[in-house]
């Protein structure tokens, strides 16, 4: 069984401790003890997010019990987080380049 890491109790992500293929099933952990299990719906690479609940467009990504980001699309229990599917809310946005016109 594969694992991940819950690292607050108010997270809806945790982090893959490995490769996770989907429909493996994961085994969730915490710093006080196992704190479940879940099915992963995608592939998520070791150190990326893993969606612990349906998380709507618009919703809040918490990591560290904190918010880290914005869904921009919907994600789904099992889903892999990332940034294609959260806008964050700790880095401003790039600026836009501007042309050179010659």
């Amino acid at each position: 069984m594969k694992k991940a890491l819950k690292i607050n109790p108010k997270d809806n992500t945790a982090i893959a401790l490995e490769d996770i293929e989907a429909g493996d099933s994961v085994k969730l952990a915490s710093k006080s003890g196992p704190v479940g299990e879940i099915k992963a719906q995608q592939a998520i690479p070791f150190g990326h997010k893993l969606a612990l609940a349906n998380i709507g467009q618009g919703e809040k990504v918490l990591k560290y019990g904190e918010v880290i980001g914005l869904a921009t699309q919907p994600i789904n229990k099992g889903d892999y987080v990332h940034v294609h599917n959260v806008e964050s809310v700790l880095l401003p946005p790039p600026k836009e380049v501007k042309q050179w016109n010659f």
